[in-house]
């Protein structure tokens, strides 16, 4: 399959939203995704990118893509988080994903990150032997915590409370 990695686009935006629900149903958390195709062309094409965004691309159709953002360690100093690596289930196996992994650590190595960052869930076994095949080192010692939206406006109702009593 020929395919070529590219820069996304605000007009792939539309295909990335469709590979974004693609994964979301394969973790079976199909209503998990709010963020539309305008979300992310505000988010990443604006004045303040908030990601970057590569694309394997063949005949204009999208088959995968690589969405990064900037974190900090406070331990390394300036690190890239890789927020998904998503490859549509029809090209998965024909080098899509390893030609965007490849772009994404050429991307961090250009902008002299110390790390680069993601997670997999536990029972992913294709993406945890991929990523350990390419050198990632899988860290099950850790969890990942998270306050979703409504666990933010609930902390923040407890914080208000607890400064009127």
């Amino acid at each position: 399959m020929e395919f070529a990695i590219r820069e996304a686009r605000k007009e792939d935006m539309n295909q990335v939203i469709g590979l974004i629900q693609e994964l979301a149903e394969y973790e079976n958390e199909p209503q998990e995704v709010e963020v539309t195709s305008e979300d992310l062309i505000r988010d990443g094409f604006g004045k303040k990118p908030l990601f970057h965004c590569f694309v394997a691309e063949n005949l204009d159709q999208i088959l995968g893509i690589a969405l990064v953002y900037p974190r900090y360690s406070t331990w390394k100093g300036p690190v890239i988080h890789l927020e998904d690596l998503i490859i549509t289930e029809k090209a998965r196996g024909k080098g899509v994903g390893s030609a965007l992994l490849d772009e994404v650590v050429r991307y961090g190595y250009a902008l002299g990150v110390k790390r680069i960052c993601w997670e997999v869930l536990d029972w992913n076994d294709p993406a945890i032997t991929f990523y350990e095949s390419k050198g990632a080192k899988v860290m099950r010692d850790w969890d990942v915590v998270q306050l979703n939206e409504k666990g933010i406006e609930a902390y923040i109702e407890n914080i208000n409370s607890e400064k009127i009593t």
